[in-house]
């Protein structure tokens, strides 16, 4: 199917899935509560579940083809270093953006809001030194399995750089990975078909599920974090584009947007990864070897548009609660959540964990999460449309800065 009748057909479903959303909303819970379990979620999920089934192997695959495609292990060093410090600087940059819409529009003080009853129960994210530790798997087979993806990231690593040490003597191992590779990419786009049916079901279960007064209630805030996004992709990641790049962001964000509208969809930069990467890869001309270890990268440790929402809500609480946050606290935030985001897994709701560990960090009431539970899933859904851009994004510069060097090698 033509990505463009695709990408119409999806944003017609979403349309029609909020509409429906919306509609439910004023139904009586005896009939949303059993349409949504037996239909909408089971819909939904599915959708998902065939998506995520291939991102492990497609992760696995892509990652030790792009290594040993790059051959020189100094030149997958060099990607990476500039990858990170690309990730790390722009969610630096998101945070304190979304600092200062929080403070400059003050969400929390344009309501009244009842913190009586707010609880909310938080798991416990993992050290950052753990985090780093971990990165080595003690058993791939197992890493692979539980779809530990900075482990995935490592093992597959390891075998591409083996393969491109050993060549033509594991010729027919390298043509293996190439044919799975083949496979995988049929299988995206035969799954993404469903993907309006998918689409409809996920954002009117989200809808549905958060009610009218919730959304009402929570507006400013909601308007805060969705400002915070729009300004992070127009701004910091088109002059990205532009002056780093040398590209035109319009032209990027135009074709990138299929993509952003399936991770609009599932809420995950997982299931979002074979649908990006292959944007990237076919569309933007991201070369397949950068593609394919930079956007898997960023899937796990990109998280500009959680560190938007994470800098937003915690404003947002402390004016809730009216406890002040001093400078030493605000530049907490910026540390915490940018470390924050190494080792992440790209997953629905994982932000709400990173926002317990950041509020834990300031002295502000994790319980203040309560309050924008209900509307999560759906800022969800547009962060994660942010946060596959800018793993394009990323990608995209780099892969453009290297077809630059080698013409001017060529040409000295």
């Amino acid at each position: 199917m033509d990505s463009k009748k695709l990408t119409r057909r999806i944003l017609i479903a979403l349309v029609a899935g909020a509409a429906a959303g919306i509609a439910l909303t004023f139904a009586p819970e005896s009939f949303f509560e059993p349409l949504d379990k037996y239909v909408l979620d089971p819909i939904g999920q599915i959708f998902i579940n065939l998506i995520m089934m291939l991102v492990v192997p497609l992760v696995f695959v892509s990652i030790v083809l792009g290594t040993a495609g790059l051959g020189d292990p100094k030149k997958l060093g060099k990607i990476g270093v500039s990858a990170v410090a690309f990730f790390l600087t722009t969610t630096a940059i998101a945070i304190s953006l979304g600092l200062g819409l929080g403070y400059l529009i003050q969400p929390g003080s344009t309501g009244i809001f009842d913190t009586s009853n707010a609880e909310y129960s938080a798991d416990e994210a993992p050290p950052i030194m753990e985090t780093l530790i971990n990165i080595v798997p003690e058993n791939p087979i197992e890493a692979l399995a539980s779809g530990e993806m900075l482990q995935i990231i490592a093992f597959a690593i390891f075998i591409g750089v083996a393969l491109a040490f050993l060549s033509d003597k594991t010729k027919g191992i390298y043509n293996l990975f190439e044919q799975a590779n083949e496979i995988l990419n049929w299988l995206i786009t035969v799954i993404m078909r469903f993907a309006p049916y998918g689409a409809f079901a996920l954002i009117a279960s989200a809808i549905g599920d958060a009610g009218l007064n919730a959304l009402g209630s929570m507006l400013s805030y909601m308007l805060t974090v969705i400002a915070g996004l729009l300004l992070h992709a127009l701004i910091i990641y088109s002059l990205a584009i532009w002056l780093i790049g040398c590209g035109n962001p319009i032209t990027f964000f135009k074709v990138f947007f299929p993509a952003m509208v399936v991770g609009f969809s599932t809420s995950s930069s997982n299931a979002a990864l074979p649908v990006a990467m292959k944007t990237a890869q076919e569309k933007l001309g991201v070369k397949k070897a950068v593609s394919s270890f930079v956007q898997p990268l960023g899937a796990t440790i990109n998280m500009d548009g959680t560190a938007i929402m994470q800098a937003v809500a915690t404003v947002f609480i402390s004016q809730v609660y009216d406890i002040p946050l001093t400078f030493m606290d605000l530049l907490m935030v910026v540390l915490i959540a940018t470390l924050a985001s190494v080792g992440t897994a790209g997953v629905p709701g994982v932000g709400l964990v990173m926002l317990a560990m950041v509020l834990g960090q300031v002295g502000l009431p994790v319980e203040g999460i309560a309050l924008i539970i209900g509307i999560d899933r759906l800022l969800d859904m547009l962060r994660t449309s942010l946060n596959i851009a800018g793993d394009a994004t990323c990608a995209y510069i780099i892969s453009e800065r290297g077809k630059r060097n080698e013409k001017k090698t060529q040409n000295a």
